[in-house]
């Protein structure tokens, strides 16, 4: 298992470091570094990121107001200067904290912690064996993993499958209906005659669409009942 990271700080110095230590550990995948949590945010959201190593002071929004954007299960190291927001760090359930200037052994400690965190996880949540589909795309059989899948578009006959590790969708013979027969629900929701969306993907919805990166998904008349309904009972 590798776990996909993030590396947010403003300082150009701090953000090199970190960059050296993810790229000499093994079990970690680093998939962006940004000095600014703002143009992070939305990449974060739609890469499904598991583990931030995430400063605190920093202009516009700072890291402990981020933390409290993110998704459920992406988890956070705090890397700081300043040891006064410790408390508040844990609040928002982060794995770590750690303060500046950071050696590599602090860091591999809190990343195995991350990694141990994960593995747990996933052990009370065992993935299914069948939790995937195949189909048929350019003469070959294509498997897809039901866990990768974003969305689906409809195109008259045919369908594109996007998935979130691959930036080009998976083109495929087969009707809407079909696919929609085949896969679980509520997990995966008919959002538009066009478009089935995996509902726990799902990170931003504005004025009744839904927001993967720079495509926006509209919710049809049709659909809306069904989808606010799901979406009303995760809603604080």
């Amino acid at each position: 298992m590798t776990l996909k990271c993030v590396i947010i700080d403003d300082e150009p110095l701090a953000l090199e470091l970190m960059e050296s230590y993810v790229r000499k550990t093994p079990f970690l995948e680093l998939c962006g570094k940004y000095n600014s949590a703002v143009m992070a945010l939305n990449d974060i959201n739609f890469r499904n990121i598991d583990l931030l190593f995430l400063d605190i002071q920093m202009p516009d929004l700072n890291g402990l107001e981020l933390s409290r954007m993110l998704p459920q299960d992406t988890r956070i190291v705090f890397t700081t200067a300043f040891d006064q927001y410790a408390l508040d760090g844990f609040k928002v359930n982060a794995l770590d904290y750690l303060l500046k200037p950071i050696n590599y052994n602090e860091f591999l400690t809190a990343s195995r912690k991350a990694f141990e965190w994960f593995e747990l996880k996933h052990q009370a949540n065992p993935s299914r064996e069948e939790d995937f589909i195949y189909v048929k795309s350019d003469y070959k059989l294509v498997q897809i993993r039901l866990e990768d899948i974003l969305y689906i578009e409809g195109l008259k006959d045919y369908l594109k499958i996007y998935t979130e590790n691959d930036p080009r969708p998976v083109l495929t013979l087969i009707s809407m209906k079909s696919m929609e027969e085949r896969l679980p629900s509520p997990r995966f929701m008919r959002v538009h005659r066009s478009y089935i969306v995996q509902m726990n993907k799902v990170k931003t919805l504005d004025k009744g669409q839904i927001i993967f990166g720079k495509t926006r998904i509209p919710i049809s008349d049709t659909y809306k009942t069904d989808i606010t309904a799901y979406l009303n009972k995760y809603l604080l």
